[in-house]
C-alpha cells in the first residue's frame, strides 16, 4: 500500500482518478484505519486529505458557516460562533469517539463512512446542511441526506470527495438539538439517534422544523411527517406527542443483540421528542456569527 498527502484538490482528484488503482481518500482515518487492520478494506493507495487548505478550515460569516470536510471534531468543538449558532451539530460531532479520536475524526469521514448510526449525520440533516462535492466531473452541491445510500455505500461517484459542509446562519427563534441512546455510558454506537431543528415565531407558533433519525434504517433519514406535526402549530404536549408517534412510525430498524425492532422504534419517538424539547428551549435571540458580539 502507498500513501500520498496532496496539497491541492486538483492533485487529490488526480490521484483518486488513476485507472486501475484502488485509491481511498482519508479525511481523519478513525474508521478507515480500523478497516485496514481487520482487512475489510485493502486499498492500493491512501490519499490523505488533511494537507489540503480548503478542507481544513471553518469560515463564519453573516450568511452562515463553511466547515472543511477534514476539520477535526476537536476544532469544531472549540469554534464558539458555530457552537452558539448550531449547538446540536457541535454536540453530535463531539460524541464521535474519545478525546483522542476527536483530534482526527471529521464530519467528512463520519458522513462518507456511511454508517447508519453516525452521530453527526442526523444533526447535520436536521440543520439543513449541504455539502460541496468535487470530482473529475466538476463541482456540485448535495444535501447531506442524499449522500448515504446504505451501510458502507454513498451516492458519490468514482474519485469524488466531500470538500466542505455549509450551514445557514440561523434566523431568530431557531434552536437545534441531538439526542442518542447507547447501551453504555460513553464510547458506544447509537441504538437510536435523533436530530431536530426548529424555528419559532414571537407568538410561539412553530414556523419551520426538520427531524432526522439515525440507526433506525439502512441510512440516516429525514422524517418530514414528524416535522409537520409541529409546523404551523404551538409546540404543546399534543403536538410533541404526534411528532414522537410519527418518528416511531418512520423507524425501520433491525433486530440484534443491541436492541429489538420494537424497542428501537419506541426509542426513536422518545428521543425525537426530547430533542425537540431541547431545541425549543434553545430557540431564542441570535447573534450574527462574525459580529463584534460573537
Amino acid at each position: 500500500m502507498e500513501y500520498a498527502a496532496p496539497r491541492s484538490l486538483d492533485e487529490a482528484i488526480g490521484l483518486l482518478s488513476q485507472v486501475g488503482v484502488d485509491a481511498r481518500p482519508m479525511a481523519g482515518g478513525t474508521d478507515l484505519l480500523v478497516q485496514l487492520r481487520t482487512g475489510t478494506r485493502r486499498p492500493k493507495l491512501l490519499v490523505d486529505l488533511k494537507q489540503i487548505p480548503g478542507l481544513c478550515g471553518i469560515d463564519c460569516g453573516s450568511q452562515g458557516f463553511r466547515i472543511g470536510a477534514a476539520v477535526s471534531g476537536a476544532e469544531i468543538g472549540e469554534c464558539l460562533p458555530l457552537r452558539e449558532a448550531w449547538p446540536g451539530v457541535v454536540e453530535a460531532t463531539e460524541l464521535i469517539g474519545s478525546t483522542q479520536i476527536q483530534g482526527r475524526a471529521s464530519l467528512g469521514g463520519n458522513l462518507c463512512n456511511a454508517s447508519p448510526a453516525a452521530d453527526s449525520v442526523p444533526a447535520l440533516i436536521a440543520a439543513g446542511a449541504v455539502c460541496t462535492v468535487i470530482g473529475p466531473g466538476g463541482r456540485r452541491e448535495v444535501p447531506v441526506e442524499e449522500v448515504v445510500r446504505g451501510p458502507g455505500e454513498t451516492t458519490l461517484s468514482e474519485a469524488e470527495i466531500v470538500v466542505d459542509f455549509r450551514l445557514p446562519q440561523p434566523q431568530e427563534g431557531t434552536g437545534d438539538a441531538y439526542q442518542r441512546m447507547i447501551p453504555r455510558t460513553e464510547m458506544d454506537i447509537a441504538i437510536v439517534g435523533a436530530g431536530v431543528s426548529l424555528r419559532l415565531a414571537e407568538s410561539g407558533e412553530c414556523l419551520a422544523c426538520r427531524v432526522a433519525l439515525g440507526a433506525v434504517a439502512a441510512r440516516p433519514i429525514r422524517v418530514d411527517a414528524a416535522a409537520e406535526a409541529l409546523i404551523d402549530r404551538r409546540p404543546d404536549a399534543a403536538a410533541l406527542g404526534e411528532l414522537a408517534a410519527q418518528a416511531s412510525a418512520a423507524a425501520d430498524p433491525i433486530d440484534d443483540k443491541r436492541g429489538t425492532r420494537a424497542y428501537r422504534s419506541r426509542v426513536a419517538g422518545v428521543l425525537a421528542r426530547r430533542a425537540a424539547e431541547m431545541a425549543l428551549r434553545r430557540a431564542g435571540p441570535r447573534r450574527v456569527a462574525g459580529s463584534p458580539a460573537s
